[in-house]
């Protein structure tokens, strides 16, 4: 045989068994018990485990979540539900040319219109509304109580049904006290699941899992509006008739990527005048049919073919090699998984680049422009460095932010899931849990909860 032949068999093979792994979720328990720490990365929870928490939990996989690695996004995938209406809660409606939302989907009762995504219709627990900013006030507090309100709900909860509860709690906590405290925090929930699983036994599957991943390092603002006026660019939150130069940055939550919306403006050199300023890695954006990609290190384009449904990638550098990936396409090459016009198979780049400084690059960064997880889809995404956050001013006053996640880097690309019944392979896409980790009930509108 080929060797060519033989690598893609092999790759073919392994996406075969992701597919198998949350396809025969119906045959390991009577029910689910699904767990999202929000914003919990692989690394830590790894480092949980050595500390002999969640030890009832087979290994975790490494659980890629798309750019802009975000609740949202990542969960509306996970789960195959809508799509929400920005990357964050304050973001920019291209109908309407301006800027929407903010700060007053975090005030009152939890009502429709704060509903981001239909997978909160899933949820049978999630945190009062309130708490989502009281947690940078009183992280502990707030985390403690977050998990004491989950273990109540659940053993109100009939004993036949799946159920869904989103811990947001740990999310804050990490941005603003580091890993150390959460460990610590996560010491209690190891506790209330590993009593759960005595009253329950094995009839009950539980799936603990994030969203997305987070870097464990202290960030400090990039001044994207800053250098774009200084460039000659008018940041605006509603376009004018004379929109030319004009551009919308939404600036919410400290993350660690920017949504760009240019109007009239040329993407290839809004792209360039970024690549300049400290703390961007990269920009991308649409050219045609290609992904045009401009940063710190170089530019490149990255075409998708499509031979029926299957996707092939074409990574070609311009400049540089702006995701370093030329010595695994060195790799790919020996074996023989490249065609005559240089384009290889969706999972071939996928094995070959799942744990790659960027992972998943080629597939993660196309359809973050050309199959938008977004309503408002940005004309140019920038993924930061770690070390840089960029959002709102009055926030970044507020808090000291010890870790956040947003941009396309392995450590806030990496969220993780594990299961007490089963072993899942060792890293799997956010889409591959799709339809089958649904759970299996009546759907219930959440929009009245508290």
């Amino acid at each position: 045989m080929k060797r060519g032949s033989a690598a893609l068999i092999e790759i073919a093979r392994r996406a075969d068994e992701r597919s198998l792994a949350i396809e025969t979720a119906h045959e390991t328990a009577d029910r689910k018990l699904l767990v999202c720490l929000d914003g919990v990365p692989f690394d830590l929870i790894e480092a949980a485990r050595a500390r002999g928490l969640f030890s009832s939990f087979n290994r975790p996989t490494r659980l890629l979540s798309p750019f802009p690695t975000m609740t949202n996004i990542a969960l509306s995938i996970m789960f195959d539900e809508s799509a929400p209406l920005g990357y964050e809660s304050l973001y920019f409606d291209r109908e309407r040319g301006a800027l929407m939302g903010g700060v007053r989907k975090y005030l009152g009762r939890r009502t429709p219109d704060k509903i981001p995504s239909s997978y909160m219709d899933l949820l049978d627990y999630q945190e009062p509304l309130a708490c989502e900013f009281l947690v940078y006030v009183a992280p502990h507090k707030v985390v403690a109580a977050d998990f004491r309100r989950f273990y109540a709900a659940f053993a109100r909860a009939s004993g036949d049904e799946d159920f869904f509860a989103f811990l947001k709690g740990v999310d804050g906590m990490l941005h603003i006290c580091g890993p150390e405290a959460l460990l610590e925090a996560l010491c209690e929930l190891d506790r209330m699941l590993e009593k759960i699983r005595h009253r329950e036994g094995d009839r009950t599957e539980i799936l603990l899992f994030s969203d997305h991943g987070m870097n464990l390092v202290e960030n400090r603002r990039a001044n994207v509006r800053t250098h774009l006026e200084k460039r000659g660019y008018q940041v605006v939150s509603q376009f004018g008739r004379a929109s030319a130069r004009q551009v919308a940055i939404p600036a919410f939550g400290l993350c660690g990527y920017v949504a760009l919306y240019s109007a009239e403006n040329d993407k290839a050199e809004l792209a360039q005048h970024l690549a300049e300023l400290e703390g961007v890695d990269f920009s991308v954006y649409r050219d045609g049919e290609a992904l045009m990609l401009v940063g710190v290190e170089g530019r490149a384009r990255i075409d998708r073919r499509l031979i029926g449904a299957e996707a092939h990638y074409k990574y070609e550098p311009q400049e540089g090699d702006p995701l370093r990936l030329l010595p695994k396409i060195e790799t790919m090459r020996a074996a023989r998984l490249f065609d005559a016009s240089g384009y290889a198979h969706d999972h071939a780049w996928y094995e070959w680049t799942a744990e790659h400084i960027y992972p998943d690059a080629l597939a993660n960064l196309y359809n973050s422009i050309f199959e938008p997880h977004v309503v408002n889809a940005a004309d140019v995404l920038v993924s930061l460095r770690d070390g840089y956050y960029y959002g709102a001013s009055i926030f970044g006053r507020l808090v000291r932010l010890l870790a956040t996640h947003g941009n396309a880097l392995l450590p806030s690309s990496s969220a993780f899931l594990m299961s007490t019944h089963r072993e899942f392979p060792p890293h799997m896409r956010a889409s591959d849990l799709r339809y089958s980790f649904k759970p299996k009930r009546k759907l219930r509108s959440l929009s009245s909860q508290r």
